[in-house]
């Protein structure tokens, strides 16, 4: 989908993606005890509505919501006052962001398949880069995979990395702490279609500085 569906999307009354956060964030947990929490920085790379940002708001992180569509960080505003919390928010390109700072936990769900294939090098080490040591990446994208076709919704702009591309080209360098490849059904623009899908999250080495430096 580009910006302009997306956009669309996010306008509706309702929340296009839920309010419940994605299961991924309680695997995120299991790798930041609840006494380091507190005032830790979280970027949310493709925040959509909110409910993964706010979720970490109320563990107590200091949450970034980053998102294309304005729509969407509005629908993720409304969403932390609903929940009493807050959230800040960032209008980016996933293709052209430089984070703003350092963050201890760098979150992004769904929207990776959105940097072109040429800009993924510069991309993953800005966010490297920008990752505090002893950090981790929680990254989650779509990938090739031979039993499951094209999503019917599937737009111009997405891209599928291979199945091991994550961590045998972006994160070789890191500490790998959990990777997890499935399948799994959705219902996006109502055509019920399926998603192969890789997970990785990856602790940065603590004596492990700025690439390039």
């Amino acid at each position: 989908m580009d910006k302009e569906q997306l956009q669309e999307i996010y306008l509706k009354s309702d929340y296009y993606w839920g309010k419940e956060p994605n299961e991924l964030v309680n695997k995120v947990l299991e790798f930041i005890p609840d006494s380091q929490i507190t005032n830790r920085k979280l970027v949310d790379l493709g925040a959509g509505g909110g409910r993964d940002s706010v979720f970490f708001a109320l563990r107590g992180f200091n949450v970034l919501a980053v998102d294309i569509a304005p729509a969407g960080l509005e629908k993720a505003v409304k969403l932390a006052k609903e929940n009493d919390t807050i959230i800040e928010t960032m209008g980016a390109d996933i293709n052209d962001i430089v984070l703003p700072k350092m963050f201890d936990v760098v979150y992004s769900i769904g929207t990776l398949q959105y940097i072109r294939p040429e800009n993924r090098k510069r991309q993953f080490e800005n966010i490297k880069n920008n990752t505090e040591n002893g950090g981790i990446n929680v990254m989650c994208t779509f990938v090739e995979h031979p039993d499951v076709e094209i999503a019917p919704d599937w737009g111009k702009n997405e891209y599928l990395y291979e199945s091991e591309e994550l961590q045998s080209c972006y994160y070789k360098d890191w500490e790998l702490l959990y990777s997890n490849e499935f399948i799994f059904d959705c219902k996006s623009s109502n055509i019920p279609h399926q998603h192969a899908v890789r997970t990785i999250i990856a602790r940065k080495p603590s004596n492990l500085g700025r690439l390039g430096k």
